[in-house]
């Protein structure tokens, strides 16, 4: 990657051992509901952003990977476990975890995949009845909590 290029977005794992540059625009953002990807977050989908590998490099360590089929890779943070991309191999695009983003607000789904295994209740997450942390914790027990993550910037 040239030097002189800046990243329009930047992003990488829980314990910042691994970090990402982004030099353009993803070329799309979706959701997969498809039963390898809800195993291979642990969730009921995973969020991705498609961005062609020219306009892609690791700035910061290399992560661990897993060859999750015949036809693609998955990367991982070997140190603290976080998902970070899918890739089908050979391909064009390195498909990037939108939750390990710095900016997660900044890559919005606008297309859904993998409905087969669209888990039913999955529609009604926006209607549940919710609490912020400090609500859920409160204040006292926040204000203990040292966190561990790397912080969403350098």
């Amino acid at each position: 990657m040239s030097a002189d290029r800046k990243p329009v977005l930047t992003g990488g794992c829980q314990c910042g051992a691994v970090r990402f540059a982004v030099y353009a625009s993803p070329v799309r953002i979706g959701l997969c509901h498809c039963r390898m990807c809800q195993k291979a977050v642990g969730g009921p989908f995973i969020s991705l952003a498609e961005v062609k590998h020219e306009d892609f490099a690791w700035t910061r360590g290399k992560p661990g990977s897993f060859r999750s089929s015949t036809i693609a890779e998955r990367d991982f943070c070997a140190a603290c476990g976080t998902p970070l991309s899918y890739r089908q191999i050979g391909g064009p695009v390195i498909e990037l975890t939108t939750g390990s983003f710095d900016r997660p607000d900044r890559v919005v789904p606008t297309y859904a995949t993998g409905t087969e295994s669209h888990l039913s209740w999955v529609g009604r997450i926006a209607s549940l009845p919710g609490k912020s942390t400090l609500e859920l914790a409160g204040a006292e027990t926040l204000g203990r909590i040292v966190s561990h993550q790397h912080p969403d910037h350098e």
